[in-house]
Order: C-alpha cells, then structure tokens, then sequence
C-alpha cells in the first residue's frame, strides 16, 4: 500500500493509540465508537502518510473531530431524546468524579465538547484547537466559556478544580 514509510505509519500507531483513543472516548463517550473513530481516523491518515510524516498528530486529530461531528449529524435524527440516562458499567474507570464528568461531557454540543477535550485533556492551546476546528481563536474562547459555565450546572463541585475561566 505504501509500503516505503509503512515502520515509521505502524511506529506512529503504537506510540499514539492509546492517546488517540482516550480523545475519541471523550469525543464520542462509547468505547465501541471511539475505537471505530480512531480506526476510521487512521484508515484516513494512511494516503497522506508520506506528506503528513514528519508531525502526523494534527492531522490526525482533525480527522477525529471532523469524523465525529459527521458520526453526531447521521445519527442525531436516528436517536430518541430521554430525559434520564441510563446506567452503564465503564471498565477501567476506577473514580466516581469521571463517571459523572463524563456524563457531563455528553450533555455539552459536540464543538463546546471538542473545545473542552482539546483545551483541557490534551492541553492543546486556545490557537492549537482553532486550528483543529478550523474556527477563529475567539470562538473557542466563546466555546470553552460557555461549555465550563455548562459543566459547572452540572458538576459544580468537579469544575471547580478543571479551570478557571472568567465568564
């Protein structure tokens, strides 16, 4: 397939699946969907490989954001609303504090959860996430706010703790 900078794709994967994987989590919040996310993500990085080589990791993440909000508009009409969300065992969670952010995650729009994942979980800057989202640096300051202002409705005794946003 592309076989000359095949090690260096494969080098890539081990060393970053698991980071890939922890964003699409909190992109998606269903293990099944963020290993679908993440394998679509790769599949769709591998033609670009040899110009996307040397810093694949924006690339990459792009297609995670943008794959995730198509995924979000498909099936938005599909899903029926509840008021109550059902109860679901996470293996490997072991705090209570990041079941109920999760859960709260899922609550927020996918752009204002997007802004939060990368500005906070993968500690990309206000400029970095812009970028990402191909929106300006304002509207991911606008996003971010209004996103924690959300979370601290939600969870204020976890927020509180995450950031310190002026509204």
């Amino acid at each position: 397939m592309f076989a000359p900078d095949q090690h260096g794709f494969e080098e890539y994967v081990a060393a970053r699946r698991g980071a890939l994987l922890r964003t699409a989590y909190l992109l998606t919040g269903q293990h099944d969907d963020a290993e679908d996310l993440v394998q679509v993500a790769l599949v769709k990085a591998v033609p670009r490989w040899r110009r996307i080589a040397d810093d694949p990791e924006p690339y990459v993440r792009r297609i995670l954001l943008h794959e995730n909000i198509s995924r979000w508009r498909a099936r938005r009409w599909r899903e029926v609303s509840t008021d109550r969300l059902p109860e679901r065992a996470v293996p490997g969670a072991t705090s209570e504090d990041a079941l109920v952010l999760r859960d709260a995650l899922q609550q927020l729009a996918p752009r204002q959860r997007a802004v939060i994942v990368l500005r906070y979980y993968e500690d990309l800057t206000e400029r970095e996430t812009a970028e990402l989202l191909g929106v300006r640096v304002g509207t991911v300051k606008s996003q971010a706010r209004d996103a924690l202002a959300r979370l601290r409705v939600l969870v204020p005794d976890l927020v509180e703790g995450l950031a310190t946003v002026s509204p």
